[in-house]
């Protein structure tokens, strides 16, 4: 499958600083914009291969908002790209995200998503070596709190 790159404004003296401190890499021809993406795409592929997955899509597009026209004003459609779609065996989709941080945009998006697509799984990850390697953002979070708890 072949992934959008996404595009980035540039100067043309300063090359492109990544946001969140994250490292830009490339597997398989792919731009990934963190390494944490590109090793998830890696589990993805070595699922398919195996027959656990049907599909995955990466980047794949959702809007969240149409395109409209408000006081003779064209307003652009609000749109969310998630990391990847992962089409499984029994038919359902999951929206998979690799998330470093939240942001406060983020967590809009995600409920415009979750409204608009109620029937599509929307899973946050995050590779958290402490706690075994991927894990969903609620997991780290309660996590965390539980670390706390214990101190």
């Amino acid at each position: 499958m072949k992934r959008r790159m996404r595009a980035a404004k540039q100067d043309s003296d300063k090359p492109k600083v990544p946001k969140y401190n994250n490292k830009i890499t490339h597997v398989d021809g792919i731009k990934f914009d963190s390494k944490a993406e590109s090793e998830y795409y890696l589990v993805l592929k070595e699922k398919l291969g195996r027959g656990e997955i049907q599909d995955m899509r990466l980047q794949p597009v959702y809007v969240l908002q149409d395109k409209c026209t408000r006081n003779g004003k064209n307003l652009q459609a609000i749109t969310y790209k998630a990391d990847f779609e992962v089409l499984h065996l029994d038919g359902s989709l999951e929206i998979i995200d690799i998330k470093g941080e939240e942001t406060e945009a983020f967590k809009i998006k995600a409920k415009m998503f979750q409204y608009r697509y109620p029937n599509l799984k929307l899973t946050l990850l995050k590779k958290v070596q402490k706690y075994g390697g991927w894990i969903t953002t609620d997991e780290w979070k309660e996590k965390k709190r539980e670390d706390k708890k214990a101190i």
